[in-house]
């Protein structure tokens, strides 16, 4: 997504005199072409998501413009809603209805948008062995598996090293479009750290259905990354972490279009490795590619959560 989410935002600051529509839909690299888009590993979609691209967006595009058919009107976003799956057409991208909603967390595993009051301990820990490093998906593949993007964090949430916080049962839908951003307290033991942060649709358990992988309880990535600690100031001049010294890192998840339905629950994992996606990260701060197996070795890492040291996701809410 990278890569065309920041062409758009390049274009629309620097030529806002030119006609930009962005398009997002449910689909991993060329599935818009090479499949039907109806589904995405144990996601369905309800619709033939890609011919509904070819067919309303793409070919009255290309008629229009290279054929002189009439102007198909396309809206400046044209976006795909992946919890309540469907399309929804904007004027602006992030949609102007939106406004920032702070996800903290907090003791216990919570998560939630009110800011934390107190914590009988202000941080949640776990211990990084990059010798048993968190997999980004818990298939057996030989190559890439584009249903990752969505894929089931059951797997990693049984980790001892990954943290889960989640809110309450939703008792309304809570819609997200645009970018996400992460604000974090946190240390580590050594010398530098990884952090992957992920967002995540907790389906109710009494949900039935799914082939071959039961929907009751499923943890649905919505969106993950990483940000490489001794870069979180500038990728030009890197800084090693102080050991055990609490130290804001910040970063900035991709767009998402989601509604969180009522009745599931938003999730926030967070762990130091998503291997082999990124590669390992010793806890040493040098050149990785310079190091040697005597270099890596296991860190503690805590997660920072009290009123004086918060840590939370800020997302763009859609109203109504």
């Amino acid at each position: 997504l990278f890569g065309a989410l920041h062409a758009y935002e390049a274009v629309e600051r620097q030529s806002p005199g030119a006609r930009n529509t962005l398009v997002m839909g449910p689909w991993y690299h060329g599935g818009w072409n090479s499949s039907q888009g109806d589904s995405l590993g144990a996601i369905e979609w309800g619709s033939a998501t890609s011919l509904f691209y070819t067919d309303s967006i793409e070919g009255p595009f290309f008629d229009h413009w290279l054929k002189g058919a009439p102007d198909p009107g396309l809206p400046e976003a044209f976006v795909f809603d992946t919890g309540a799956k469907g399309w929804r057409r904007f004027d602006t991208w992030p949609p102007a209805q939106t406004q920032d909603a702070a996800l903290y967390l907090h003791e216990g595993g919570a998560l939630g948008f009110d800011p934390p009051a107190t914590a009988a301990r202000d941080f949640d820990e776990y211990v990084h062995d990059p010798a048993n490093p968190v997999p980004y998906t818990n298939e057996v593949v030989e190559w890439y598996d584009p249903a990752f993007m969505l894929e089931d964090q059951r797997f990693a949430s049984r980790r001892p090293d990954v943290l889960d916080y989640r809110t309450p049962v939703l008792e309304e839908d809570v819609t997200v479009a645009g970018p996400i951003q992460v604000s974090l307290t946190v240390s580590t033991s050594g010398t530098d750290a990884d952090w992957v942060v992920k967002l995540i649709d907790v389906f109710p358990d009494s949900l039935e259905g799914g082939d071959p992988v039961p929907l009751g309880g499923y943890e649905m990535l919505v969106r993950g990354d990483v940000m490489r600690g001794k870069f979180r100031n500038s990728l030009a001049e890197p800084e090693p972490f102080r050991p055990n010294a609490p130290t804001a890192v910040a970063f900035t998840l991709q767009d998402a279009f989601h509604t969180f339905k009522k009745g599931h629950r938003i999730m926030v994992q967070i762990q130091s490795s998503w291997f082999p996606m990124v590669d390992l990260n010793p806890g040493t701060f040098m050149d990785i590619f310079q190091a040697t197996e005597a270099d890596f070795r296991a860190t503690t890492q805590r997660v920072y959560r009290s009123p004086a040291r918060p840590s939370s996701l800020t997302v763009k809410r859609l109203g109504p």
